[in-house]
């Protein structure tokens, strides 16, 4: 499967038609964002409902904060921005969404390494991480734009309290097909495996998929799970995926440290010990590049690498790409 397959949606125009669907039905919905409108989505809702469109600036802390008080005067606010720049509020997210348990809806974009161009200073590999420590958040990372509209609409829908979801750009594979349900809380198994199982999140849902497919061909047995749901986590379905592979596999487009690894690493440590072998970002900066694809290669992220590691951690030694 080429890279042009696996990664031929828009995030950020699901978000974009899902806010706008949100806005017909919900009338106290606002949106807020810092100054880049057009490049998260969010110019679609302004243009469509300006009255509750509120462009803070470039100013992410004012993002919060504002969000928060608009969430106390019984408004139900969506503050979108990069997911890299969100993180520069992380005090306020602490201290006044996630202390006070407001309900505002957090939409990070352009997460992951999915800002190619821009580099290390663009692209978060760290949100994760210090999303899900926060007391009474939600946390879900969509797979592709199906999962991006529909994971939208049930935390601003079905969801209360605070929450954060992370998107990338122009990155999504196809993964689901429209109409495709989401529940918080829960996980969707794609392919069952004895030999080893992956467990994904977000664009690398994709790319497990097609790794599975590489080494279905050399006679593995690969599962893929999608754990589009940080948390609450569906630790149910870790558990009992785990217990009928032979090796875990985690596979984010984040720092190995406290994201999904680190997430999984725990659950089993508790409740199954396995091994467990985390591929993502190990403890380093991204960078810049021509393409995303050439960036996933740079940073071993690419189904190729992928198939490639699993096999070396296999002890298979066989060529797969």
């Amino acid at each position: 499967m080429s890279s042009s397959r696996v990664f031929g949606g828009s995030y950020r125009r699901a978000l974009a038609r899902a806010l706008v669907d949100l806005g017909k039905d919900i009338e106290n919905l606002v949106v807020l964002d810092a100054d880049t409108m057009s490049s998260t989505g969010s110019l679609e809702f302004s243009r469509r409902f300006p009255e509750r469109f509120v462009n803070v600036g470039i100013s992410e802390q004012d993002l919060i904060g504002t969000a928060a008080g608009m969430a106390v005067a019984g408004l139900r606010p969506v503050a979108v921005a990069f997911s890299s720049f969100i993180m520069r509020a992380w005090e306020q997210i602490r201290n006044t969404i996630s202390r006070d348990s407001l309900d505002v809806t957090i939409v990070g974009t352009h997460a992951g390494l999915s800002d190619y161009m821009d580099g290390s200073s663009h692209q978060a590999l760290e949100d994760i991480a210090l999303m899900r420590v926060l007391p009474g958040f939600t946390v879900a990372v969509p797979a592709d734009e199906v999962a991006t509209y529909a994971l939208t609409r049930a935390l601003i829908e079905e969801s209360r309290g605070p929450s954060y979801m992370r998107i990338g750009r122009d990155n999504a594979p196809k993964v689901y097909e429209r109409g495709e349900e989401f529940k918080i809380g829960e996980c969707k198994v794609h392919e069952d495996g004895s030999d080893a199982v992956i467990m994904a999140i977000g664009p690398m849902v994709g790319a497990a998929m097609e790794v599975s497919r590489i080494l279905g061909k050399r006679g593995l047995s690969v599962g893929v799970v999608d754990v589009y749901s940080i948390k609450p986590v569906d630790e149910h379905c870790i558990v009992k995926k785990a217990k009928d592979s032979g090796l875990v596999v985690t596979l984010e487009e984040h720092n190995v440290h406290a994201g999904l690894g680190g997430l999984v690493a725990e659950i089993l440590s508790e409740k199954l010990p396995r091994r467990i072998y985390r591929i993502g970002v190990r403890d380093r900066f991204g960078t810049s590049a021509r393409s995303y694809e050439e960036l996933l290669r740079f940073m071993g992220l690419d189904p190729c690498s992928v198939a490639k590691s699993l096999t070396e951690v296999l002890s298979l030694g066989a060529k797969v790409c």
